[in-house]
């Protein structure tokens, strides 16, 4: 199958479950390009889908800059951790950030938007399967957090990102992000990745990262 048959795939089943499931928002699928050359993903820029994903801002910068330029409806998804030396790179690049993790990294961002003018739509990345080597806030400091970043710096926090340890059944984790954004009147979900979208879009999902679905599994 051609990467827009794998493309049309998974849309087909994000409709189907537009109709099995009450949906309140749209569902919206961020196709994660690392590491992927623009050739390959092209089509699906031909077909007008807006929505794709990154991990790095610099490859994100080489990639896309003037892709962007011609292509104005595009939305670029920093989808990778952000150092707080890489905010000033990630502000001329991308549109969404759904790996905000910190305080400091707040802070930087704060001072960005001051400078640039500009307001980027942001996750707050929750570490929901309490995991030492990964990054995120913790359960219990959600809201503390979310409060912070929302009314004290005054960022554009639309939502709450994910990603469940590999170990676990992802639907619980799915659900404790799920209740974390009611408990702090966030609308907007990122999780659900290739292997379980289906279920994160079940439970409440409004952006899915799908990369290895669409265009087969990296080489490393």
């Amino acid at each position: 199958m051609s990467i827009i048959d794998n493309f049309n795939l998974i849309k087909q089943n994000v409709n189907s479950l537009k109709t099995d499931v009450v949906l309140k928002n749209d569902i919206n699928i961020v196709v994660v390009t690392k590491t992927i050359p623009s050739d390959k993903f092209f089509p699906l820029i031909n077909i007008n889908h807006c929505h794709f994903g990154e991990n790095r801002v610099q490859e994100a910068k080489l990639k896309w800059q003037n892709i962007k330029k011609n292509y104005k409806n595009i939305k670029l998804h920093l989808l990778g951790k952000l150092q707080s030396n890489k905010v000033d790179d990630a502000y001329e690049i991308f549109d969404f950030i759904h790996s905000l993790d910190s305080k400091k990294l707040a802070l930087k961002i704060f001072e960005n938007e001051k400078n640039f003018k500009k307001q980027i739509a942001i996750f707050i990345q929750i570490n929901t399967g309490k995991e030492q080597q990964k990054a995120g806030i913790a359960i219990e400091d959600t809201k503390d957090f979310v409060d912070f970043c929302k009314e004290d710096l005054k960022l554009n926090v639309i939502g709450l990102m994910c990603i469940p340890p590999v170990s676990s059944e992802p639907t619980e984790h799915f659900l404790i992000l799920k209740d974390l954004a009611s408990k702090c009147n966030l609308a907007e979900l990122s999780m659900g990745m290739s292997n379980d979208y289906i279920k994160a879009i079940k439970n409440g999902s409004t952006y899915v990262r799908i990369g290895s679905a669409i265009f087969g599994e990296r080489t490393k």
